[in-house]
């Protein structure tokens, strides 16, 4: 295993932390009007396009790049956590799925305008909660002709009210399937906004498809050795991890900034010890679990199967240091912590989603479990 960056890899995450910290901030992209949310969405994503950010790690001819995607998601989330999230739903599990088993003009229709920054995407994946490990598939497509009709509901679904195409995860013929539904396609009722802890330009809603007509040209039916739902699991979880490491990351750099300029007894407070080892401690998390992400999508990249376990486990323990990394942030800044637009207090409330979205860290305990016993 080589986590090293190239140069090249290299100039991309210093650019893109610079681009992080420019993009509009979570008031500026929670915005109640969907026009203007959508408009303020695609902006960013044609700046995270015009980075290279976009298309980087997107296709199976890619996995090379596992590592520094992995890198640039963590680098984005640090500084824009819902512009991240919004994005690698839309090119790293719409995207990423259309580019693995898509056909030639499924991939110019929606993959490349993804990519480009020109169209976004959502995933519909879990039927009535936050994840699908315990939530049986319902939704499902029967043939009509030369044509499809889909029906179903889909919960929790990021990116739905704004999205021009959803990939809505269905059953036909009693395999997973995924079908490119237009946003704008008769039968499609997206819900309202749910309004998202630590996540506020975020937009989620339910969705319901009543009998929606699709040709056959949008369903993307996979070849019998592909798991679709595990796959995707494993993809969600990655970015979720991405998540948790880009708050680790921007609490624990808030707080130490914030030790080393603040005084108190005429010294720094990181010259007292007990700032100092909640710092130190701070940081051995974060890189612990940056050190296990590596290695898990290093990992998936050359056998998804073997990454399994390592994918539940990496999702744990970044997700939950990320709260203890918070809470330790919060305790250093006092005062300057404890407002509800401080970087600390945002990520406390934020990091809350990376663990029950996905696989929850209950349930991949559970499979983690399993997995130590050879089930």
């Amino acid at each position: 295993m080589n986590f090293d960056f190239t140069p090249e890899d290299q100039t991309l995450l210093d650019k893109l932390a610079v681009l992080a910290a420019d993009l509009p901030g979570e008031d500026q992209l929670a915005a109640d009007d969907i026009l203007e949310a959508r408009a303020g969405a695609l902006g960013v994503l044609e700046r995270l396009a015009a980075a290279d950010y976009l298309a980087l790690g997107v296709r199976p001819a890619d996995a090379d790049k596992a590592v520094v995607s992995l890198a640039a998601t963590e680098t984005l989330a640090a500084g824009a956590r819902s512009a991240m999230l919004m994005a690698a739903v839309s090119t790293r599990m719409l995207g990423r799925a259309v580019a693995a088993w898509g056909d030639e003009g499924q991939q110019t229709q929606w993959l490349h305008p993804l990519v480009a920054g020109r169209r976004l995407g959502a995933l519909a994946l879990s039927e009535t909660g936050l994840n699908i490990d315990n939530d049986p598939l319902k939704t499902a497509a029967r043939r009509e002709g030369d044509d499809f009709r889909l029906g179903g509901k889909k919960s929790f679904v990021i990116n739905a009210p704004l999205a021009d195409v959803i990939g809505v995860v269905g059953l036909f013929e009693k395999r997973p399937a995924l079908f490119l539904v237009s946003g704008k396609a008769e039968g499609l009722r997206v819900g309202a906004r749910t309004p998202t802890m630590g996540h506020d330009a975020l937009w989620l809603a339910d969705l319901q498809l009543a009998d929606t007509r699709l040709d056959a040209a949008s369903v993307i039916q996979l070849p019998a050795d592909v798991d679709l739902l595990d796959r995707l699991r494993l993809w969600e979880n990655e970015i979720l991890t991405a998540q948790a490491l880009g708050l680790m990351r921007s609490t624990y750099e808030t707080a130490r900034d914030y030790a080393k300029s603040h005084r108190t007894g005429g010294k720094p407070i990181i010259a007292f010890q007990e700032v100092g080892f909640k710092l130190a401690e701070m940081l051995t998390l974060y890189q612990t679990a940056q050190l296990l992400a590596y290695r898990t999508v290093w990992t998936a990249a050359v056998d998804p199967k073997a990454a399994r376990s390592l994918n539940w486990c990496a999702k744990v323990f970044a997700t939950e240091a990320a709260e203890e990394v918070a809470g330790h942030a919060l305790r250093i800044l006092g005062k300057e912590g404890g407002h509800a637009g401080s970087q600390a207090a945002a990520a406390y409330r934020a990091v809350k989603l990376t663990q029950i979205a996905g696989t929850s860290t209950e349930i991949a305990r559970v499979k983690i479990g399993d997995a130590a016993l050879g089930y």
